[in-house]
């Protein structure tokens, strides 16, 4: 068939108008010649949705498929604690500030056939979990000026820490040298400045440390010189900030050296002035009373024989503490950034929860954070601290991105098989996205419509139109020749929300295709989706002149005065 010029140079500039729709410059492939250019392929494959990963939103509880999800943990850990002959446990499920859910299962006191269930105010001891605290004084002396940097050497706090570092002397170099005229390589090593252990690599399990102190347990009774003085002839078993290795050690000096510094010497009491008294964790804490003990679910080792509750000493900052799902619970508000009593700075929370380092596949985590064991799962980072203590196991766990929280207390081993928090966000993070994508959004119109109602134009390429829609909220529309006729309308309109001043967010509605297919020309609607418009100062008649969307690289979409007429 005879294919005329007029009607190859019409379908160009439909692509090239298409390539452009919406947000003028999305990402597209251009399509293959093809013999008859009248007829479009159709695409048959499986359609990714979008969002991906969509944005947390207030929800109106009860969701029934939250719900459902919920129910499907509470089965599940109530199977684990049978089937484990775990004595007892209390979960919590917390979204932005709201708890959705509690679970508690078993006994209170497993040997006693008359013990009550445990509840969400029942004491567990939460081992690694204590872990979290002594960050967050680093954390909150650095936002007081009192660390200097998170990256301090430690030795600029404690002037007499000392450990070899072996691993971090030398390293391989090549060296070049010129004789008679040729090039001669010369491998060899090459003396460096050793690394430093840095107070930020020691809450990271970056340091270098060991475990632990040679020649001392968990029970060790000494001080922070008395360590010192062990460390002198220890060796660092890695080149700190090179490997994920685990160590308590590096968190008892840290936290007993910062206390050293700027807490006179009382970390137990620095934390819970600054922490515990201020968030209210009224059941949190160090030592085991006997108040305490009567609010505690008795720990119990795999033998089903209870547990003593002995006293970790010099290392009570690695793992000493207590608490229960409720006052944790707060705790995690803190670091979802709902809580209503105020930690740490909002860029302190987000810098203490971003991962710093992949750890090797011998690790137990993908990544290490400050102080978090960190692993993907469907996409997102899980945030994680466990703890595991003689007739005790807890995990810590949050994440961000869903402004999501889990955590369990045990008072016990941790159950063998599949992991319970694994599990658990199988089926929360699948049902929290479907409620996110399926929830109404609330949109902002903006103090009057006047000033960006009306047509514009892309370089006489694309054009829309802009109107109020429902609620006062900005409507946008693409139109022009073959654009209705090939693009479905509700992926052509978009609504702008407004942030600020002039400028806007696009926003879909509902799910949408993250790549539209059209034909053998496909448009990415995913890089639309949360783009910002900023529109120009208005003009002597009070309009807005045009627009940018500087995160598509695209500026100088210009008002025109009325609506253009196409001709075929």
């Amino acid at each position: 068939m005879e294919v005329k010029w007029i009607h190859v140079l019409a379908i160009f500039f439909f692509l090239l108008s298409v390539a452009m729709t919406g947000c003028f410059l999305w990402q597209y492939s251009l399509p293959k010649l093809d013999p008859n250019p009248s007829v479009m392929e159709v695409r048959s494959e499986a359609v990714q949705m979008c969002p991906r990963y969509p944005e947390p939103v207030p929800l109106d509880h009860p969701v029934p498929i939250l719900k459902d999800a919920l129910e499907k943990v509470d089965m599940m850990l109530r199977q684990k604690i049978h089937s484990s002959g775990l004595p007892a446990m209390s979960a919590i499920v917390i979204y932005n500030d709201t708890v959705l859910w509690t679970g508690n299962f078993g006994k209170k006191n497993g040997s006693d056939p008359s013990s009550v269930v445990p509840n969400e105010y029942t004491i567990y001891r939460i081992a690694s979990v204590s872990k979290i605290f002594p960050t967050i004084m680093l954390y909150k002396m650095w936002e007081e000026g009192k660390v200097t940097s998170l990256d301090d050497p430690l030795e600029r706090y404690v002037q007499n820490f000392a450990i070899k570092n072996p691993l971090g002397r030398f390293k391989e170099s090549e060296q070049r040298y010129t004789a008679d005229g040729l090039i001669f390589l010369e491998k060899g090593s090459t003396p460096l400045k050793p690394s430093p252990v840095t107070l930020r690599r020691m809450a990271s399990q970056l340091s270098g440390l060991p475990r632990k102190l040679r020649s001392t347990t968990l029970l060790w009774k000494g001080n922070t010189q008395d360590a010192l003085a062990l460390l002198k002839d220890d060796v660092l078993v890695a080149d700190p900030g090179t490997r994920c290795h685990y160590s308590n050690l590096a968190f008892s000096l840290m936290a007993h050296v910062l206390a050293d510094h700027a807490a006179e010497g009382q970390y137990q009491r620095w934390i819970s002035e600054n922490i515990l008294d201020r968030l209210g964790m009224e059941d949190t804490g160090f030592d085991i009373t006997p108040p305490i003990r009567s609010q505690m679910a008795v720990g119990f080792y795999g033998s089903q024989q209870p547990a003593p509750l002995y006293d970790l000493g010099w290392y009570r900052p690695s793992g000493q503490m207590y608490s229960t799902a409720a006052d944790l619970a707060k705790l995690a508000m803190v670091f979802l950034g709902t809580y209503h009593r105020r930690l740490l700075e909002p860029d302190t929370v987000k810098t203490m929860l971003t991962p710093l380092f992949k750890c090797s596949t011998e690790y137990f985590a993908n990544k290490t954070g400050t102080p978090w064991e960190i692993n993907e799962q469907l996409g997102y980072d899980v945030i994680r601290k466990d703890g595991d203590l003689d007739g005790y196991s807890a995990t810590f766990s949050l994440i961000p991105k869903l402004r999501l929280s889990f955590i369990v207390l045990m008072a016990g081993p941790r159950p063998q098989g599949e992991d319970i928090v694994t599990r658990t966000y199988e089926y929360l993070i699948t049902a929290m996205e479907t409620a996110f994508r399926e929830a109404e959004k609330t949109l902002s119109p903006p103090p009057s419509p006047v000033p960006y109602v009306g047509y514009y134009t892309y370089s006489n390429l694309t054009f829309y139109e802009i109107k109020v829609g429902p609620g006062g909220v900005l409507v946008m529309q693409q139109f022009g020749p073959h654009v209705e006729e090939l693009i479905p309308e509700k992926y052509r309109t978009i609504k702008l929300h407004h942030l600020e001043d002039r400028v806007f967010q696009v926003v879909f509605d509902k799910e949408f295709p993250c790549v539209l297919h059209l034909g053998s020309a496909s448009i990415s609607l995913e890089t639309q989706n949360g783009q910002l418009f900023n529109f120009y100062p208005f003009d002597r008649k009070g309009l807005s002149p045009g627009f940018d969307a500087p995160g598509l690289n695209t500026y100088n979409v210009l008002r025109v005065l009325r609506k253009p007429v196409f001709y075929s």
